[in-house]
């Protein structure tokens, strides 16, 4: 996904703790530079060795020396001695942890959340928008289990989840489209709904309905069914989805059974 952070892009290749010249002049490059190299860590990169810290980052390996050093020091990165390779550590969760446990939005939203799982017996998500993402922040799984590699944490792109379909159609649809036009749109299955016209139209469809859609747009099999959580001016605050497996419901019978109750949570949770 493009990067569309108000701040100048990082120097290359060099260490430097000061401030991103011509850019903002507020931005201390060296707290930027460390938080790349921990959010290096991740998919195919769980463990890694200097030099490949270096080129995740594109720093060199002296700067990426310094700042694997000073995480290690802090406790986010451990060094195995034998492998002297990287990973992060359980204090990298802290501030996630501290995120969920202030979050008002989670607060609110978990009774109704709560209440939907018992009363549907299926999986039951919360997110919140990220720009060209969804993020999900709290997670009730069913005993009819689909993706157990869906956590809390895990990010999806918005324009092919039900989630972020509902999102975005609370939007102006000028910003909705323009968070479209920078993802990375792509089939990620048969299914998916990615071509600019097509997701104009579901964003009306789903401004008009109240809710949104997905059948195996993202993960093949899985259905959902989402709607927005606004706060105080209208806007996109989160969302509250259904998801369920095709193998048991036809995309007919998700709607009738499972819009009007992600609906009334949504409408419930939120604060305009």
């Amino acid at each position: 996904m493009a990067d569309t952070s108000a701040a100048a892009p990082a120097k290359r290749g060099r260490a430097g703790n000061g401030r991103e010249k011509g850019g903002d002049t507020l931005m201390v490059m060296s707290v930027e530079k460390a938080f790349r190299v921990l959010e290096a860590f991740g998919g195919q990169r769980q463990t890694m060795s200097l030099s490949q810290v270096a080129a995740a980052t594109d720093m060199d390996v002296s700067a990426a020396q310094r700042f694997t050093h000073t995480l290690t020091r802090l406790g986010y990165l451990r060094k195995d001695p034998e492998t002297k390779r990287f990973e992060l550590t359980p204090k990298s969760l802290d501030l996630g942890y501290h995120f969920l446990r202030g979050n008002r939005l989670i607060e609110r939203a978990m009774p109704y959340l709560m209440h939907l799982s018992k009363e549907t017996e299926e999986t039951v998500n919360l997110t919140v928008l990220d720009d060209t993402h969804i993020i999900f922040v709290s997670r009730f799984m069913s005993r009819h289990m689909l993706n157990t590699d869906v956590i809390i944490g895990t990010r999806m792109p918005a324009y092919c989840t039900a989630p972020g379909i509902a999102m975005l159609s609370c939007l102006p649809e000028a910003e909705a489209l323009a968070i479209i036009d920078r993802s990375d749109l792509k089939p990620h299955t048969a299914h998916t709904t990615f071509q600019r016209e097509e997701l104009a139209a579901k964003l009306r469809l789903s401004a008009e309905r109240g809710f949104a859609t997905a059948f195996s747009e993202f993960y093949n099999g899985d259905a959902s069914v989402a709607a927005a959580i606004l706060d105080e001016h209208g806007r996109p605050e989160g969302a509250i989805n259904i998801a369920v497996s095709y193998a048991r419901y036809t995309q007919e019978e998700v709607i009738e059974r499972f819009s009007s109750l992600v609906v009334a949570a949504a409408r419930a949770v939120s604060r305009n």
